[in-house]
C-alpha cells in the first residue's frame, strides 16, 4: 500500500517537557513515546514550557491553582502563596497563540497547572483540593485561538479520543492550506463538501446546521462566513464519533454505489457494516471492503470524501475504534 504520510509535516505545538526537555519542576520530564516514535512521522513538533518562558527555575517550588468554584483560579507557589504567575502564564499564552497561527493543534501535559486541559486539581484558599479547572495557560489559548484542537497525551491512551484529535488536526490542516491562503465561497464550499461526511460522523446536527448555512451564506461579508464557519466546525468536530454514527456515514456512502455493485457485493458490504455495529470487529473491516469498491466504482465526489483517509493509514486509528 502507498505511503499517506504527509509531504510535508503537519506543525503541532507540543508541552515541552513531552519531548523529552527536563523542565519541569523537579528537574524532570515527561517524555512521550508515542508523540517522538509515531505522530513525529506526521507532525512537526514545535515545544513550549510556558512556566519556564515567564522565567520560573529549574528545579523550581511547584505551582498549583487556587481559587473558589466559579471564578478563574490563580496559579500560585504551593510553598509560597505569594507568588501569582497567573497574569505572566496568561500574557505569555496570549503572546504566544498570536505567534503561532500557523500550528495545527497542541499536544499537552495532564494535571499541569499551566497546561493540562481539563481536571486540574484547583485549592481552596485553605488548602484544601476544592474543584478542578483547566491550566492558565491553556485558558490563554483557548481565549486566543478557541479553534485550535488541543488535547492531553495520557488521553490519547483512548483510542477514540486519539483519532478523534488526530482527524481535528488533519481537517485543521486542510483548511489551513486550502482555504485561507486565498479565502473565497467557493474555497469554502469545496471544504465543506470534502469534509462532510468526516463532520456527520462526529455531529450529524452540526453537519445538517452547516449545510443550512452554507446555502445562505452568500449574502452575508466573507470575512463574516469564514470565522463563522470553521469556528463551528472544529467545535462540531470535537464530539467522540460513535459506532452509531460511523455506521450511519458508512451506510450513506454505500449508498452511491447501489447501482453499481451486484447484489452478493452488497450483501457483503452490509454483513460487515453489522458487524462492525454490533462490536464484532474494528471500523477498520468494513471501511477497507468499502475503499476497496469506491476506488473502483465511485464518483469522483465521493472518492474525495476525507472520511475515508482523514489521515494516514501508517498511524493504524482505525484498526482500534
Amino acid at each position: 500500500m502507498e505511503s499517506t504520510l504527509p509531504e510535508k509535516k503537519i506543525p503541532v505545538g507540543i508541552s515541552a517537557c513531552l519531548t523529552g526537555q527536563q523542565v519541569r519542576y523537579n528537574g524532570g520530564h515527561k517524555r512521550s513515546r508515542y508523540c517522538l516514535n509515531v505522530l513525529e512521522d506526521c507532525f512537526s513538533f514545535e515545544t513550549f514550557c510556558p512556566e519556564v518562558a515567564i522565567g520560573l527555575g529549574i528545579p523550581r517550588d511547584p505551582i498549583r491553582l487556587v481559587g473558589l468554584e466559579g471564578e478563574h483560579p490563580r496559579a500560585q507557589g504551593t510553598k509560597e502563596p505569594e507568588l501569582d504567575v497567573t497574569d505572566k502564564l496568561l500574557d505569555t499564552g496570549h503572546t504566544f497563540a498570536e505567534k503561532h497561527r500557523h500550528l495545527r493543534g497542541f499536544i499537552l501535559m495532564k494535571g499541569s497547572p499551566s497546561c493540562g486541559m481539563e481536571r486540574v486539581k484547583v485549592y481552596h484558599p485553605n488548602g484544601i483540593p476544592h474543584h478542578a479547572d483547566q491550566g492558565v495557560f491553556v485558558r490563554a489559548l483557548r481565549e486566543s485561538n478557541p479553534v485550535l484542537p488541543l488535547e492531553e497525551e495520557a488521553r490519547m491512551n483512548d483510542a477514540v479520543l486519539r483519532e478523534n484529535f488526530i482527524a481535528r488536526v488533519f481537517a485543521y490542516d486542510d483548511w489551513k492550506s486550502t482555504v485561507e491562503p486565498d479565502p473565497s465561497y467557493h474555497a469554502i464550499l469545496q471544504f465543506h463538501s470534502r469534509q462532510k461526511y468526516l463532520l456527520m460522523a462526529h455531529h450529524y446536527e452540526g453537519y445538517r446546521e452547516l449545510g443550512r448555512y452554507l446555502a445562505e451564506a452568500h449574502d452575508l461579508p466573507l470575512e463574516e462566513v469564514i470565522e463563522h464557519y470553521i469556528s463551528r466546525f472544529m467545535e462540531h468536530m470535537a464530539h467522540k464519533a460513535t459506532r452509531k454514527t460511523h455506521t450511519n456515514v458508512l451506510m450513506h456512502i454505500l449508498g452511491y454505489l447501489k447501482k453499481e455493485i451486484d447484489s452478493d457485493t452488497k450483501q457483503e458490504m452490509l454483513d460487515a457494516i453489522e458487524q462492525y455495529r454490533q462490536e464484532q470487529v474494528h471500523l477498520v473491516v468494513p471501511l477497507t471492503l468499502l475503499k476497496h469498491y469506491v476506488k473502483r466504482h465511485g464518483s469522483d465526489y465521493i472518492r474525495s470524501q476525507t472520511y475515508l483517509n482523514p489521515h494516514p493509514h501508517e498511524l493504524g486509528l482505525r484498526n482500534y475504534i
